[in-house]
């Protein structure tokens, strides 16, 4: 297969990004809008989410909606009025990219304090199940609707001293094959996971300090993976596994 997208390649779509206002969801958020998608900007650091609507704007990209919003603290309501004012303002949802991610404390599962442990969990577990569940109403609304789990490859092997990071990634992956499956036979909605590798990052930064991020590739150069994931040229591909640098 040789995927080469059309710059209308996602027109008229709607995608919903969370961790928005970090390197990788950013570079998703101008990637899927530079070929035509509305997209809505969740994260929890309002300045780096206008940052990143201007950045759409100037680019002659669809006006993008801006939704604060801090997954460790929010509580079922907060999700629910999301859902509410997406399908007010939208009435619908394209695609869905879980991206919005908690390192913890790099350490031993024996130093792990509860309260980190939980965080990481609401983040990288409890965010994605709750958020999917109640946005799943909206992307049924569509015939060709995509969800897009970020990963990680410590989540398909376990390391050492990746602790409440590592094990919340696989769990996330494990949600993410059983969505697939439950979604196969009704041809609306696929599932898919993308592990972008080693890229410039600002969890890679944290974890790998005196790596020189020059020498690895933006964030930016997942562009062609997530717009063949939210296009329809994947519809009918699901549950299964992507790579950052992937041929397409």
């Amino acid at each position: 297969m040789s995927f080469v997208p059309k710059k209308d390649e996602l027109k008229d779509k709607v995608i919903l990004i969370t961790g928005a206002s970090g390197g990788l969801g950013s570079s998703a958020a101008k990637a899927c809008a530079s070929h035509g998608a509305t997209i809505i900007l969740l994260g929890k650091t309002i300045p780096k989410l206008e940052k990143t609507y201007d950045e759409i704007v100037a680019a002659g990209g669809p006006e993008p909606a801006i939704y604060p919003i801090d997954f460790n603290g929010a509580t079922e309501e907060d999700y629910q009025q999301l859902a509410e004012i997406v399908e007010k303002e939208f009435g619908r949802l394209d695609g869905l990219l879980h991206n919005a991610a908690e390192l913890g404390t790099p350490g031993p599962v024996a130093n792990i304090e509860s309260a980190i442990w939980a965080k990481t969990v609401n983040v990288n577990l409890h965010a994605p199940f709750i958020l999917t569940r109640v946005l799943l109403p909206l992307m049924q609304k569509t015939d060709n609707a995509s969800i897009l789990f970020t990963t990680d490859s410590v989540a398909r092997q376990g390391k050492a001293y990746w602790g409440s990071y590592g094990v919340t990634k696989a769990a996330a992956e494990a949600l993410a094959h059983t969505l697939a499956e439950e979604y196969e036979t009704s041809g609306h909605i696929r599932v898919n996971i993308l592990s972008p590798g080693p890229i410039q990052s600002p969890i890679r930064k944290k974890v790998y300090a005196g790596e020189n991020p020059e020498k690895l590739p933006p964030a930016s150069s997942l562009g062609k993976q997530w717009l063949y994931l939210f296009s329809s040229a994947s519809e009918g591909v699901t549950n299964q596994f992507f790579e950052g640098g992937d041929s397409l």
